[in-house]
C-alpha cells in the first residue's frame, strides 16, 4: 500500500506521522508542490498524480492561504480537484492544517481569516477523544475552516474548529506531524520574523518543543492509528 503526501512546501517533512504509516507496512511517497527556490514566488505549473493510484493521501500544512489565489496561483484550484477526486473515489485523507482547509473548501465548505492566529501548543476541546486527544497539538495558522456540509466536527478551541470527518477522510487543524527539527526549519525560513511581529516568544516555543517532543510524537503516531483503524478503515500492510 502506498501513501501519498502532499507538502505544499520544502520545510514541511513528514514526521512522526510519515513514520507511522511507514510502521503500518506503507510506502511512504512524498510530492513537492512549491521547490525551494520558488518558496517566495510559490505561483509554480504543478501537474498531480492521478489520487487512485494511492491507498491513502496526505495533504499537508503550508505558510500560505487557500484563499489567496493572487500569491499561490493556479496551483491551489488543481490541489482541490485533486482532493475532490480521492474524496469521490473514496480514497482516504488525512488533511493537515492547510491540507483540512484544502479539502473542506474542497468538498464544499469555506476557510477564512481567524479572529486571531493560534501559534504554540494547544489543548483542544473534543467530543471524540479516542480518536482526537485533546493534546497538547501545536498550531501555526490564521485561517480557519468552515467544515463542508455532512461533516462531523470532532474538537475545537474558542478560536475555530481543530477536526472533523467526512466519509473515510479526516481534517485537523493543528501540526501531528512537527518535531524539533521542522520547528527549526519553520524558524528559519521566516517564522522567527513572524513571531517577532506577533510578540511570541520564540525561545519559550522551542524549549516546549524539545520538552515535550517524546509524548507529542507518540500522540501523533496514535492518530494515525486512529484514523487508519477508524476512519479510513483500512488493515495494517503486511511487512
Amino acid at each position: 500500500m502506498r501513501a501519498l503526501f502532499v507538502q505544499q512546501d520544502h520545510v514541511s517533512p513528514v514526521g512522526p506521522v510519515g513514520a507511522q504509516f511507514a510502521a503500518r507496512g506503507y510506502e511512504v511517497v512524498e510530492f513537492l508542490v512549491v521547490p525551494e527556490d520558488r518558496f517566495h514566488e510559490p505561483a509554480v505549473d504543478v501537474v498531480f498524480p492521478d489520487p487512485r493510484a494511492y491507498d491513502v493521501i496526505v495533504p499537508m500544512g503550508a505558510p500560505w492561504s487557500v484563499y489567496d489565489h493572487a500569491t499561490i496561483g493556479a496551483w491551489v484550484l488543481e490541489e482541490l480537484a485533486f482532493l475532490r477526486t480521492a474524496h469521490e473515489a473514496g480514497v482516504p485523507i488525512l488533511g493537515i492544517c492547510f491540507g483540512a482547509q484544502a479539502l473542506a473548501t474542497a468538498l464544499g465548505g469555506s476557510v477564512e481569516r481567524a479572529p486571531e492566529p493560534e501559534i504554540g501548543w494547544y489543548a483542544i476541546e473534543s467530543n471524540r477523544p479516542d480518536l482526537v486527544e485533546a493534546g497538547p497539538w501545536f498550531q501555526w495558522h490564521h485561517d480557519r475552516f468552515d467544515p463542508p456540509p455532512g461533516a462531523q466536527v470532532l474538537a475545537r478551541t474558542d478560536i475555530c474548529p481543530q477536526a472533523y470527518v467526512i466519509g473515510r477522510s479526516l481534517g485537523v487543524q493543528f501540526h501531528p506531524e512537527l518535531t524539533p527539527e521542522q520547528l527549526e526549519g519553520w524558524l528559519g525560513n521566516g517564522g522567527d520574523v513572524y513571531l517577532e511581529a506577533h510578540a511570541i516568544d520564540g525561545a519559550a516555543m522551542r524549549a516546549e518543543t524539545d520538552r515535550t517532543a517524546v509524548e507529542a510524537q507518540a500522540r501523533s503516531r496514535r492518530l494515525v492509528d486512529r484514523f487508519l483503524d477508524e476512519v479510513a478503515r483500512v488493515p495494517s500492510a503486511t511487512v
